[in-house]
């Protein structure tokens, strides 16, 4: 289902969370569950996947995590503002250690003349310490846009994880 560098990032990334005995937990716009379903397709992630959030309207980003409608008004959906709130929201609203959360314009629609398709927005959020967001433009269509959110959102998973270990 996924190419098989997302395999491989997927079990990287689960395995290095089981190891150090963390959890995580996903906020998705864009990709759609996309990112939960790449850790999921793999045995055994139940272990380091608390939960996915799949937020594809301003009121889900606000009633399932928080996201203030304020923040939504101000800076839009895509925006790095809403990707960190929506990482912060994931982690208040699970039990994971680190999240990641999605934002962007997938296309073909949807896109201005400062958010052009491909505009993604991936935020990490850490208990206890950092959230911070990285912008994206991924070229391509839908497809290609929303599998290579995936893969940026895994990479910046593995980069999220806090050193040392829980066990």
């Amino acid at each position: 289902m996924f190419p098989e560098i997302i395999r491989d990032l997927a079990a990287q990334t689960l395995a290095e969370y089981g190891l150090a005995g963390f959890m995580l937990a996903t906020a998705e716009s864009c990709t759609g569950g996309l990112i939960a379903g790449a850790l999921t397709d793999i045995a055994g992630s139940s272990k380091v996947v608390d939960r996915g959030f799949v937020t594809y309207t301003n009121i889900a980003k606000t009633e399932m995590l928080a996201v203030p409608a304020s923040l939504l008004h101000a800076h839009g959906a895509v925006s790095p503002e809403v990707a960190v709130a929506m990482a912060v929201g994931a982690l208040a609203k699970s039990r994971a250690d680190v999240t990641v959360a999605v934002t962007g314009i997938a296309g073909p629609g949807g896109a201005t003349e400062t958010k052009p398709v491909g505009r993604v927005y991936v935020a990490t959020a850490v208990r206890g310490g950092a959230a911070k967001a990285k912008e994206y433009t991924f070229p391509g269509d839908r497809d290609a846009v929303r599998m290579a959110t995936v893969q940026a959102a895994l990479e910046r998973l593995r980069l999220a994880r806090p050193t040392g270990s829980l066990r």
